[in-house]
């Protein structure tokens, strides 16, 4: 829009069929100048305008920012303190909020044990499916947990991961023993720990190790057998319990926790290590028993390991003895994950490998599996890295957030998004300070009859253009 008329239609009427709106008055936050404006309860609004507006700044650093400090304010002192810190957005008054739920593209925060099973319960489901279907009879779930002490594997206590020596770092397998093939400092040839092996009767020390074979190899690494005869530069001798070289640097460094090592020390241990699936549970994550039960032919693990789209597939397979009402809930949450895009996905990826558009689908599925109503849901450009063929399956997923009685506030530039809506919000007319006011409210039908920017666009004389700006420039 090129001029500076603005198209507004009073949104009171459908805030009055729905409760009262969520009202915002005097929002000066960023370039924001002095807007006041009504969001319709339990609608789709939908805010536009080009990069750089203000829609952003409208919908998040104001509406979901004060929803977040007033909702925080409502707990105890000591509930405050462990909670994010808010600050009170630039505005007079935020009126009639509801519980919000903000689903933006920050990545997916967790440790080694946050995965997309358990970011979206899928995995939990899952369990209590194995769970039902133990021989000889049902367990608790928690048997299935890579959490719980009972089901995880002891090796790595549940990540899945170990930190292990590499041999292929610790030795030069081109040279003998005799001529000092070891990298590990404290082994120079003719000391008491070079002797420690070149010494010893079960290893031939001059024989190149590329030529060992697979039982001196494990000797070499692994042996405990026998004694080793050792003699200092005093003359003085000492027999000691032979000890491979694997097994001595587990011992020392990795026995313990590395991180209390002297500095100089964990630097020098850490060349060493390498850190690759556990050799207790192959990177399982659970222990034998857990991993004894199978459905479908596959253990917990294995269905974890599969892509979402083939296990869907798999749970449809089932024959008629395991498929009953955990199956089917187990394989809607699998469809649903799909529908979105993210079929490719398995369930034991970790959230932090997801990118952020990733990560919101995600945190969109889980909330939809929901039984909360009553709530705002804040989407920032949902449709971002979502092929054209899923956007449509977004669309359900926003519409069956509202339909379950739930307010939902999304900052989009998709055309196929922006149709949905059950209002429009545009802010501009341009970019920074040339933005910042409403230049448009009402429904989608009335936005198209506009010379709006996005009005213009979505008749196709134009392209709407995507909100690649930060959010405080926004």
């Amino acid at each position: 829009m090129s001029g500076g008329t603005s198209h507004r239609r009073d949104p009171a009427p459908e805030a009055q069929r729905n409760g009262p709106g969520i009202r915002v008055v005097g929002a000066r936050e960023n370039n924001l100048k002095d807007v006041s404006l009504v969001v319709p309860r339990d609608r789709i609004t939908v805010f536009v305008g080009v990069s750089g507006s203000g829609k952003s700044s409208l919908a998040f650093d104001t509406v979901a920012v004060e929803a977040q400090r007033q909702l925080n304010a409502a707990f105890p002192v000591s509930v405050r303190n462990q909670l994010p810190k808010y600050e009170r957005p630039h505005v007079e008054a935020v009126l009639n909020l509801t519980a919000p739920i903000v689903v933006d593209q920050q990545p997916l925060t967790g440790n080694a044990r946050s995965t997309v099973g358990t970011i979206t319960d899928v995995y939990s489901l899952i369990r209590v499916l194995f769970a039902q279907h133990t021989e000889p009879g049902p367990v608790h779930p928690s048997l299935y947990s890579f959490n719980a002490p009972n089901g995880m594997c002891t090796g790595c206590e549940g990540i899945g991961r170990a930190l292990r020596p590499d041999p292929d770092l610790m030795l030069d397998s081109t040279k003998s023993l005799d001529e000092g093939p070891i990298l590990v400092p404290g082994y120079p040839v003719g000391s008491p720990g070079w002797q420690y092996y070149a010494n010893y009767e079960g290893l031939d020390a001059k024989k190149r190790l590329s030529d060992y074979s697979e039982e001196e190899w494990h000797t070499l690494l692994h042996g405990v057998e026998g004694t080793v005869d050792l003699t200092y530069k005093n003359g003085r001798t000492q027999t000691i319990k032979y000890e491979g070289l694997v097994a001595a640097f587990t011992k020392k460094y990795l026995k313990r926790d590395i991180e209390s090592l002297g500095e100089k020390t964990r630097e020098m241990a850490k060349r060493f290590i390498a850190e690759g699936p556990c050799p207790d549970c192959d990177g399982a994550r659970l222990n034998p028993t857990a991993l004894a039960t199978r459905i479908g032919g596959r253990n917990i693990a294995e269905w974890s390991r599969m892509q979402i789209s083939d296990l869907a597939e798999l749970l449809a397979g089932l024959d008629d003895g395991v498929r009953g009402p955990m199956t089917e809930t187990v394989r809607e949450s699998l469809v649903r994950i799909e529908a979105i895009g993210l079929g490719y996905l398995s369930l034991d990826r970790a959230t932090t490998s997801l990118s952020g558009g990733e990560g919101q689908r995600l945190k969109m599925v889980k909330h939809l599996g929901s039984d909360l109503t009553g709530l705002t849901y804040f989407f920032d450009e949902p449709s971002a890295g979502l092929h054209p063929r899923n956007v449509g399956q977004l669309n359900a997923l926003l519409r069956a957030l509202r339909d379950k009685g739930n307010t939902v506030l999304v900052v989009e530039h998709d055309p196929d998004v922006i149709a949905i809506a059950d209002h429009v919000v545009e802010i501009g007319p341009g970019a920074g300070d040339a933005g910042g006011r409403i230049v448009f409210e009402g429904p989608v039908e009335e936005l198209l009859a506009t010379e709006t920017v996005t009005g213009t666009s979505l008749r196709g004389s134009g392209k709407v253009k995507t909100d690649c700006a930060s959010r405080t420039a926004s």
